[in-house]
């Protein structure tokens, strides 16, 4: 695999009227914007590069967290999105093979839709392209203008654009596969002569012309795929259309969502034939969830959950970094963080793991061996195991191990005050 990807992430993103978080570290379902676009291309490149700016240091820092193969390059002071990219150019002085140039603010596009991208480049003998789509409303979009014989002449921006080019419904999906070695010269080439007085990327396409490479435009059928995040309500928008398009492939492989308009999963969970997802459920971060297993209603999974065969996660249960093995029930009202939950384990309504320690800021592990039964309202204060087939009486607190098959009991003894309402009334 000879393919870099240059991702655009350093715009200010103003209409999200954010001070604290820049627009690309948004989140859809517990991932950010940045993180959907990084691992749709990283499969198919070896090394991508981050253009950042605004609130550089938190998606560096992001960037640096999560992703090995990725690298942030400064843009200081922001001139454009064809500046952005001249700023990598130092890192590929020597480079020759393809770049794919994409925006870091639009998660909805497909893996499967990038590789057949780079095919149509390769079959056509590309140059230089870009990817199309079709808009019955192109408003806010650059505009792809092609000569008369069909081909791709260049990309106007809607403010420079002439109402004759404007009513053009074919618009740039802000994708780019290039040959960088024939490509890369245009970069220190580029002029700010447009209403915006910016290196406009889009440039590139005229330049490619006038130096007689082949470029050409690959029009995308599913125009959702590019749909970039600008506002809140954008935000929501792109959220639904991922959220719904995830379901209807669960659906399509044998899990039956009750009800898709209350349920949210994210694209990075997997779960397997015959389980039922209830309505009102919230599956947000990475997880799997195995074979018939009922989750919810009302159900919330926080990311890093593991569901074995045959489990019920029942309503009003939260679930955070835990393993459930098969055969195992959560009941209702329950919270399960930071624990490994062995096979055929019964959790009592209202039972919680108590994993985080305030003053330390630290976080521990309950385990609970295999056939252990937790009685309601119980609470496991972490670390702390309770080994196999013990059980643990309704309304206990738990601090240290409990031995395999023992009974454990925290209740006060039981006090009854006969005939006190009735003194109480006659008060």
């Amino acid at each position: 695999m000879n393919i870099k990807a240059i991702i655009l992430a350093a715009g200010k993103g103003t209409r999200m009227k954010s001070q604290t978080t820049p627009k690309v570290l948004h989140q859809i379902l517990g991932k950010t914007l940045l993180g959907y676009v990084i691992d749709n291309v990283k499969n198919i490149t070896d090394k991508q590069f981050v253009i950042v700016g605004h609130h550089a240091d938190e998606v560096e820092k992001f960037v640096k967290d999560n992703y090995e193969n990725a690298k942030t390059v400064l843009q200081s002071p922001q001139l454009g999105t064809g500046h952005a990219v001249s700023m990598v150019c130092p890192n590929l002085e020597n480079y020759n093979g393809l770049v794919l140039i994409l925006c870091g603010d639009t998660p909805l596009i497909k893996e499967e839709t990038l590789n057949k991208f780079v095919e149509f480049h390769n079959s056509n003998n590309s140059d230089l392209t870009v990817m199309s789509t079709i808009f019955d409303n192109p408003t806010n979009y650059g505009r792809i203008i092609r000569d008369t014989d069909n081909t791709l002449k260049c990309i106007v921006e809607e403010k420079d654009a002439t109402q004759e080019q404007k009513a053009v419904k074919e618009v740039n999906a802000g994708i780019y596969c290039l040959d960088w070695g024939k490509v890369k010269d245009a970069f220190s080439q580029l002029k700010t002569n447009n209403a915006q007085g910016e290196y406009y990327l889009t440039d590139i396409i005229s330049w490619g012309k006038a130096q007689n490479l082949n470029v050409n435009a690959y029009i995308l059928d599913d125009s959702d795929e590019i749909y970039g995040i600008n506002s809140r309500s954008n935000l929501a928008t792109a959220s639904k259309i991922m959220n719904r398009r995830h379901i209807e492939n669960l659906m399509a492989e044998g899990v039956t969502v009750v009800d898709p308009e209350s349920t949210w999963i994210s694209e990075d969970t997997q779960i397997g034939q015959d389980t039922i997802i209830y309505p009102f459920t919230y599956i947000e971060g990475k997880n799997i969830i195995g074979k018939s297993c009922k989750i919810g209603p009302c159900a919330h999974l926080r990311g890093g959950v593991e569901v074995c065969d045959n489990v019920k996660v029942g309503n009003f249960v939260e679930v955070k970094k835990s393993k459930i093995s098969s055969n195992t029930n959560v009941g209702h009202l329950s919270y399960i963080g930071d624990s490994e939950l062995g096979e055929r384990v019964n959790i009592g309504a209202g039972t919680i793991t108590a994993n985080y320690d305030p003053i330390s800021k630290t976080k521990s592990k309950t385990i609970l061996e295999d056939d252990v039964k937790i009685g309601s309202n119980s609470v496991l204060v972490a670390p702390v195991t309770v080994e196999h087939g013990a059980n643990v009486g309704a309304g206990s607190v738990i601090t240290k191990t409990i031995p395999q098959w023992a009974l454990a009991l925290t209740r006060s003894p039981l006090k009854v005050l006969e005939n006190w309402v009735a003194r109480k009334n006659k008060n």
